[in-house]
């Protein structure tokens, strides 16, 4: 596919600087390679693209999705698709398995080079010794600087996934071999278990059966005493953490106490945590791990979204099946998809309902993950000489969210029916629109595997 040359005129940019700037741009060769005022004189054999009326962000980017829970080889088609169609131009996706990744890297590529609409990069999750010992290959070898490990995890509780039960000292080797490595982040899941399977077997005994009880089973003590454990951990040690879908006030007030003291800490919630609390009427469709919350805190995740104590926004993304949710409480399978509505649920509840800038949308989607996660600088921004993934979006277009029109493997959504204000109407991804008006214009194989550096990365490395 031969990238274009073209003028973008007639937009406003947004980005974390800025809620909006009319600027024309001249992107070239995938690259953004100048910004122009608007009217300035252009070279009149280059094409024009018109953005009058829209609000051009950076390419979104997504950094917390799930492989492996969709149809297999073909969710790399289906899910990123999807996440063209809510305006994403990068997606970080999560494995989770138990052998040494060397084998699993290469297979997924091969599964994932022909197929990808937008670009993407790999979490590993860490659940054995062979992890440990090998980190330093997958940062040096496979560009990937960020690893997972589920403080749940413990006896049995990952056997789901197939994962070994591992404990605190674990974790200790774990964050002293990426503080050795330098820039790399450690994903904590923070939940303490032991506690919960206390709780959960008394409401199970009792006969709860309700997404409030899920709630009650994992309170938000859980969530919280395990943030503090993990911070305390990444303090001692110097390493680096990032909490994913932080969803109660009281784990996100741990995290603002604990920042004062250590600035290596960075954090996560997800869109459902900002829109439904424990009191829905979704049975399993609206399970989650961690469960949906109370209104307050809702309103925290919405508070610590506006003051900066949340870095990010990820949709934890998880392409199942609706038939896998609808079951009795205990049996429902957990997570749901979720990256194309991102965008719209922060510009309807959040934009239109003043709750949130433009400016700090486009941080929370864009600038923030890509320094976190090692894309940027060539992702996560405008600036002359980066990538030219563009995100236009139509912040007064209303539209019925519609699983049917999407294009995930997954046959549901947690805002279907739901009229929603504010959608990408096209994306761009290094000069090449692949989604415009909702639908698909890009070619399967066009995205390409970031290689991650700790210096300076590298784009369309392919191993």
């Amino acid at each position: 596919m031969n990238t274009p040359e073209f003028f973008l005129r007639g937009g406003i940019l947004v980005d974390a600087s800025s809620d909006g700037t009319p600027m024309d741009l001249l992107i070239k060769d995938g690259k953004i390679a100048a910004h122009l005022t608007p009217g300035t004189p252009v070279d009149t054999s280059i094409p024009v693209k018109s953005a009058t009326g829209l609000h051009v962000f950076p390419g979104l980017i997504d950094a917390h999705v799930h492989f492996g829970f969709g149809e297999k080889i073909t969710e790399y088609e289906t899910e990123t698709i999807y996440a063209a169609q809510g305006g994403f131009t990068t997606v970080l996706g999560y494995f989770l398995n138990n052998e040494a990744y060397a084998d699993v890297f290469k297979r997924e590529q091969d599964y994932a080079k022909t197929r990808a609409y937008v670009d993407y990069a790999f979490h590993f999750s860490t659940a054995n010794e062979d992890h440990i010992n090998q980190l330093d290959d997958y940062v040096k070898t496979y560009g990937v600087t960020s690893f997972k490990y589920f403080m749940n995890f413990k006896g049995e509780e990952g056997r789901y996934l197939g994962l070994d039960g591992t404990d605190d000292g674990y974790l200790f080797d774990l964050l002293t071999k990426a503080a050795s490595l330098g820039d790399v982040k450690v994903v904590c899941h923070t939940e303490n278990i032991e506690v919960v399977n206390r709780i959960r077997s008394r409401i199970q005994a009792g006969g709860g059966s309700t997404l409030k009880d899920w709630s009650l089973a994992k309170p938000a003590f859980t969530e919280a005493e395990a943030c503090v454990r993990a911070m305390y951990f990444a303090e001692h040690l110097g390493a680096q953490i990032y909490i994913p879908h932080i969803s109660t006030r009281m784990a996100l007030d741990e995290v603002r106490k604990w920042r004062g003291r250590y600035n290596k800490v960075f954090v996560e919630t997800c869109p459902h945590y900002l829109t439904h609390t424990e009191d829905s009427d979704l049975g399993g469709m609206g399970k989650a791990n961690p469960p949906f919350r109370t209104a307050d805190d809702v309103e925290a995740m919405w508070e610590g979204l506006r003051d900066g104590s949340i870095d990010v926004v990820g949709s934890d993304h998880c392409p199942r099946k609706r038939a896998t949710k609808e079951k009795p409480m205990w049996l429902a399978s957990q997570g749901f998809p979720g990256t194309a509505t991102i965008l719209p649920v922060l510009l309807h509840e959040g934009y239109h309902k003043g709750r949130l800038s433009l400016r700090r949308i486009a941080e929370v989607l864009t600038q923030a993950p890509a320094r976190i996660f090692n894309v940027a600088p060539n992702k996560g921004s405008l600036a002359v000489g980066t990538d030219a993934d563009l995100t236009l979006v139509d912040l007064n277009l209303s539209r019925v969210v519609n699983p049917a029109e999407l294009g995930s493997y997954s046959d549901y959504s947690l805002y279907e029916g739901m009229t929603l204000k504010g959608w990408p109407v096209q994306t761009i991804v290094r000069g090449e629109t692949v989604m415009a008006n909702g639908k698909i214009t890009g070619q399967a194989g066009y995205g390409t595997y970031i290689f991650r550096s700790l210096t300076q990365p590298q784009q369309g490395a392919s191993l």
